[in-house]
């Protein structure tokens, strides 16, 4: 008997990356896309006393081959929903979806084989070894026992000397690297990770972006959600931002960066400040830990000249100077906060 998730052709091996053909829409060919998604919606049916929840107004969103793609939003702005779709667990109300050039309706086995999802909630049997979980893993994707790789896996994330361990022993950090484990087994050329570094110590959150690199450089399309917002900046090619069910914006993340036009001039006095400076019109100064003065500024209204001579005027003498760039947070709140402000009263 064939199992339903059985592996599609060009699906790679093991940090061999996608093959390089092109497949069409319908999975004989393909574009420059890993997935492409089309006017997707999902409306969850009323429940109780509450009405009927539009968790996704239509999203259009395409996300390039081989890219480390970061998908963001506010808890409640349809990610999840988004990502439960791609994987195959929940049901769009209308639209399309293609992944790995496989249309979702048409090829539903395809798709997802295509796709490998580590879940921001463990989903580990405890009376399991990391062993048997990946043997069990591989067999619902139709893995022919010749070709697992169960140990290479293991060393890949760390967990070789717990392959026959229960997984109930796995202290928290190795659980989620058994969760990165169980999404590689079918060798997916396509991984969503979703939350992939919440609550887990440096030492680990090091460990798990190493290996997401090195994946990626092998030619895995990464898709990733995070709340940390550093690690996006850090990590993503192109990032999309999901609010309301909606796509709020979509863009390079040098991009977005560039949409912020504050910056923030930083200066150390040589010695004590005075208690008044008189800031160019339009620059805000806030005094730091330390003695440290922060500027902030707008680039098409002020130069760090104007501040400079202006610091100088009130005679302070400087000691050091640096520029403190917009960051990815500063983008997301800028957006997020604009759509809030003009939404409707409920």
């Amino acid at each position: 008997m064939t199992c339903p998730f059985g592996l599609p052709d060009g699906i790679p091996a093991l940090g061999g990356g996608p093959d390089n053909s092109k497949r069409d829409g319908s999975g004989k060919g393909m574009g420059e896309n890993a997935i492409e998604i089309e006017g997707v919606t999902k409306t969850y049916a009323a429940a109780g006393n509450q009405p009927p929840k539009e968790a996704l107004a239509g999203i259009d969103l395409t996300i390039p081959r081989g890219s480390v793609f970061g998908l963001l939003g506010p808890n409640g702005a349809g990610k999840s929903t988004l990502i439960n779709i791609l994987a195959g667990l929940v049901v769009k109300s209308s639209g399309s979806v293609r992944i790995w050039g496989f249309d979702q309706d048409k090829n539903p086995r395809q798709s997802r084989a295509s796709i490998g999802v580590m879940p921001q909630e463990p989903n580990i049997d405890p009376f399991f070894t990391p062993g048997a979980l990946l043997d069990v893993q591989a067999g619902l994707y139709g893995v022919p026992k010749g070709e697992r790789r169960t140990d290479e896996i293991l060393a890949m994330v760390g967990l070789s000397d717990k392959k026959d361990a229960y997984a109930r022993h796995l202290s928290g950090g190795m659980r989620r690297r058994l969760l990165l484990a169980k999404a590689l087994v079918h060798a997916p050329p396509i991984l969503v990770l979703d939350e992939p570094t919440a609550g887990v110590d440096i030492e680990l959150r090091q460990m798990l972006w190493g290996q997401v690199r090195k994946l990626n450089e092998a030619g895995t399309t990464i898709i990733l959600t995070t709340h940390y917002l550093e690690e996006a900046e850090e990590m993503c090619d192109e990032i999309a931002i999901i609010h309301h069910g909606s796509l709020l914006v979509r863009d390079t993340t040098s991009a977005l960066l560039s949409t912020i036009d504050s910056r923030t001039l930083l200066i150390t006095p040589d010695g004590d400040a005075p208690s008044t400076i008189t800031a160019p019109e339009g620059v805000d100064l806030d005094r730091r830990k330390g003695g440290a003065l922060a500027f902030t500024y707008r680039r098409a209204q002020t130069s760090p000249g104007d501040i400079i001579d202006a610091v100088r005027a009130s005679g302070i003498t400087i000691r050091d100077i640096a520029i403190e760039e917009a960051h990815l947070e500063d983008v997301f709140l800028t957006l997020t906060r604009a759509q809030d402000a003009e939404a409707p009263a409920a």
